[in-house]
């Protein structure tokens, strides 16, 4: 019993613990960071329409077989594939926070969102990795905004005014990774060793233990935690 007890604390102590304060903050901050990368991104000379079928790759990326191009949805960000987030809800007797896979959960609620319909993607840039960003719709819905809605992605600029507007209902909501710890997605790709399926969530522990920045309520949650509940 000794054992797991100190083995909760540390698991608090590393999810709340910073070398210096964070706050929620640094979302709009990295969003302003965002935007200066984003000036660099080759834009096309005319917007391309792309129609059709897909598959979906992760959260946030769709392949058009009859094309043989991959899209990525535009102005938003998601979990990679192999990223873990942690449940701070306790779950039984354990008090240690219960692994999330993030990334394969954005993934399922995108494909899930697409199903077998036509999807239509007006392309006005690339993005680093040569992949096409677009303005993805089906049915005319769209696609980057209903991730933001259901908390599977957060935004990234430069966006349109509404995407930030679903982004924080969501986030007072607590839905989606919005309801985790997680680590930020461009510190996750900066500092993530392995990333291959196979990762283990034990290694975005890690990561999260040594955060530079916090994006997801359940981190101030647990600092203004009362530290006593039975009065």
């Amino acid at each position: 019993m000794r054992s797991v007890a100190a083995r909760s604390s540390v698991a608090a102590l590393l999810l709340t613990a910073l070398p210096y304060p964070v706050h929620g903050a640094d979302l709009l901050r990295d969003q302003r960071l965002s935007s200066v990368e984003a000036n660099s991104v080759p834009k096309l000379s005319e917007a391309i329409r792309i129609d059709g079928r897909t598959s979906v790759i992760d959260g946030r990326t769709l392949w058009f077989p009859m094309d043989r191009q991959k899209v990525r949805l535009a102005s938003i960000d998601v979990c990679e594939l192999p990223q873990w987030a942690y449940d701070p809800r306790r779950h039984g007797v354990s008090t240690i926070p219960k692994p999330v896979p993030c990334g394969p959960l954005a993934k399922a609620w995108l494909k899930r969102t697409v199903g077998s319909a036509q999807v239509t993607c007006i392309v006005r840039a690339y993005d680093a990795d040569g992949a096409l960003l677009g303005h993805c719709t089906m049915r005319g819905r769209d696609l980057a905004l209903k991730m933001l809605r259901v908390g599977w992605a957060r935004v990234k600029a430069p966006a349109p005014a509404g995407y930030l507007t679903w982004q924080n209902y969501a986030m007072s909501a607590r839905y989606g990774m919005w309801a985790t710890y997680v680590l930020d997605m461009p510190e996750w790709r900066a500092k993530a060793v392995d990333r291959t399926l196979s990762r283990r969530p034990i290694a975005d522990f890690n990561l999260l233990a040594e955060r530079e920045s916090e994006i997801s309520p359940p981190f101030e949650d647990a600092r203004t935690r009362p530290k006593r509940t039975d009065r």
